[in-house]
């Protein structure tokens, strides 16, 4: 029978430091060993290059409203909105107001815990 983890483990997102990608984007990471959570901060006009990823994506816009384009089709996701990515779909958003979304992943995204994700950081 395999060991079940039992250790619980408390966050708070004020004790978390942003990582700084690029002037207009930020984010704070908590991931555990299925599932990520990221809280996304965007300025006003930040884009976020068209790309995909293996990882199932939600995305909960807390405050404001980015536009995303997904198969050529562009939806706007306004506070209080949740929307499903599902697996490889290729999407990319831009911020039409100052925004902070919280993305769920599963399996966590790799590139964001190992920093590989150039894509964002304008490399």
């Amino acid at each position: 029978m395999k060991e079940q983890k039992t250790d619980v483990i408390t966050y708070k997102w004020d004790d978390i430091p942003h990582e700084h990608l690029n002037d207009m984007l930020t984010r704070k990471i908590i991931s555990g060993e299925r599932t990520m959570l990221a809280h996304i901060f965007l300025k006003k006009g930040c884009v976020v290059p068209a790309h995909s990823h293996d990882n199932e994506q939600m995305t909960y816009i807390i405050k404001g409203a980015l536009k995303f384009t997904i198969n050529g089709r562009e939806i706007l996701l306004k506070e209080g909105e949740v929307m499903h990515i599902p697996s490889n779909v290729v999407h990319g958003a831009v911020a039409v107001e100052d925004t902070l979304d919280m993305d769920v992943f599963c399996p966590p995204r790799q590139d964001w815990l190992d920093k590989t994700d150039a894509y964002l950081r304008g490399k």
